[in-house]
Parts: C-alpha cells; sequence; structure tokens
C-alpha cells in the first residue's frame, strides 16, 4: 500500500519548491546583461565599458555583465530572444531589431552627437576628391548592418545617382571601422566609408595620418547610435538607466572619463519614431524587406 503524504508536509514542499524557483528568479533578475554592435576590436569595447558599467552598478544596485558579441546580427537576436537585456546600437541595427520584435524595442537613451551623426569618406588616391570619382575603383563598406559604416554611406552613394553594386569594380564589407581605415591605408581598396566618431579618434591618438589618408566626403547629419532595451523590462530599472545615463556629468571625475571614452558631449533621451529616416533609407537601399 502506497502512503501519500500528508496534506500540510506537501503543502510546505510545494511552497519551499514555489520560494525557491521564486528566489532564483529574482537573483537572476539582478544581473543586467548587456552588449553592443562590434564596430570596433571586442578589446576597445570592453575598455570603453568598464567605467560606465561600474557607474551602472552603483545606480542600479545590481551586476552589469558586459558581453561581446560576433557580429552585428548576433547584436539583435540577443536582445530579441532575451539573451541581452540592452544593448548599444547603430540606428540600422536599433530599426531591424525593432521590426523583427514587432515594435517592441525601447530605444532609451542617444549621445547629443547622435541627433546629427555623420559619416565619411576616406582615400590615399589623389583622384578621387568626389564621390563620382569612386566609379570602377575599389571600395570598403564596414559591417554590412552597419548604419554609419554602410546604410547611410550607401544611402547618399544612391543619391549621388552612383550604385555602388554596378558602378564600382569592387565593393567589399570590412567588418568594423578601423578595419575599414586600415583597409584604405594599406592600399588593399581605393576609398572607404566610416562613422566620423572613430575616425576623429583614430586621428586624434596618432593611429592614422590625416595627410596620408585623408577625408574627401562627409555626410550630411542623421540619427544613429542608442541604447535599446526590451519593452518588456521592469519600467523602474528602466527609468534608474534612463536617469543614470541623463546624470553623467563632465564637471566630475567619474562622469568625465565615462563620457569621453562614449565620445560623448552628454546624454539625451530619444524615441522609435527618430530613426524612421534610418527606416526608410533601409527599405529603399534594399536592405530591409
Amino acid at each position: 500500500m502506497i502512503r501519500l503524504p500528508k496534506l500540510p508536509i506537501l503543502l510546505a514542499s510545494l511552497l519551499t519548491t514555489l520560494m525557491l524557483s521564486t528566489t532564483s528568479l529574482v537573483h537572476a533578475q539582478q544581473v543586467l546583461r548587456v552588449s553592443a554592435i562590434p564596430d570596433e576590436a571586442p578589446t576597445e569595447l570592453q575598455r570603453k565599458f568598464k567605467p560606465l558599467g561600474t557607474y551602472l552598478e552603483k545606480k542600479l544596485g545590481m551586476k552589469v555583465e558586459f558581453t561581446p558579441v560576433t557580429d552585428y546580427a548576433a547584436s539583435v537576436e540577443g536582445l530579441i530572444n532575451n539573451k541581452l537585456d540592452m544593448v548599444w546600437f547603430g540606428g540600422f541595427t536599433f530599426v531591424q531589431a525593432n521590426v523583427r520584435s514587432g515594435g517592441k524595442i525601447v530605444p532609451l537613451v542617444q549621445r547629443e552627437e547622435d541627433e546629427k551623426f555623420r559619416s565619411v569618406f576616406i582615400t590615399t588616391n589623389k583622384s578621387i576628391n568626389k564621390l563620382e570619382d569612386l566609379k570602377g575603383k575599389n571600395f570598403s563598406f564596414g559591417s554590412e548592418s552597419s548604419t554609419s559604416g554602410h546604410l547611410m554611406p550607401r544611402s547618399f552613394l544612391l543619391a549621388a545617382k552612383i550604385n555602388p553594386d554596378t558602378d564600382m569594380k569592387r565593393v567589399s564589407f570590412s567588418g568594423a571601422h578601423d578595419a575599414t581605415v586600415a583597409a584604405v591605408a594599406g592600399g588593399k581598396v581605393d576609398a572607404g566609408a566610416l562613422n566620423i566618431s572613430v575616425w576623429e579618434k583614430l586621428v586624434s591618438s596618432g593611429k592614422v595620418d590625416p595627410q596620408v589618408v585623408r577625408v574627401f566626403y562627409t555626410t550630411p547629419g542623421y540619427y544613429d547610435y542608442n541604447w535599446s532595451v526590451r519593452s518588456d523590462m521592469n519600467p523602474v530599472t528602466q527609468k534608474k538607466l534612463t536617469d543614470a545615463f541623463l546624470a553623467l556629468n563632465s564637471n566630475d571625475p567619474e562622469g568625465k572619463e565615462i563620457l569621453e571614452l562614449q565620445r560623448a558631449t552628454r546624454f539625451i533621451p530619444t524615441k522609435a519614431s527618430n530613426y524612421t529616416a534610418i527606416e526608410a533609407a533601409a527599405r529603399n537601399a534594399g536592405l530591409l524587406k
């Protein structure tokens, strides 16, 4: 004869299991999983994020973990599939994530600079002085999913009546902005496009000589990078994150270090509607179905 456990004992056991499950869930939610599109080398992304991660841990009261991803698509998939909680997106990757998720991605903040972000076209070839001179040349974009390294440069080329796929000799993708500069400087391609922020950093740090590798075209401004989360994130956590970014101030040492590493004057609120032009450009270029 099988003896069933008494009701009080059964209830106690169920309660214990429930408490353990709840404790585990609460513990799991005490880690903010963060990543960024790999538009620079992974070591550089880690270096840039470390002080920001420490700052966010203090403001949120939870552990913050930064995990590099292999490519732009992985950052999109990670946020959509609940493997990441917050991602530093470019405008195009934000649009991709938002479309893929059915509008469930929330851009919290952007750098003030991202309201009018720009791309630069660079070359070492003295015969290239305007976009039209790129016809018949070898050219490098950054990543295929990059806003400032592909989408917007392609959009401005098309506006200038230059189709990279038919008017250029060869088009390649370097994978990252600094890699594009290396390809141009090393003579692997005649010209390339990248975001102005990385270009200015490489020039100021002496890693590229602007007299040898020069800018021959700078695009008009457009909205670009932002920090995004899923809409199902706890509203309290969303507000704490937003407030933490907005509170960064260059007048205090910690804020100054973080803002300089993020190449930001300050962070400002942003919204999904700021990126409608990026979405339109992506659809027009056939990069978003």
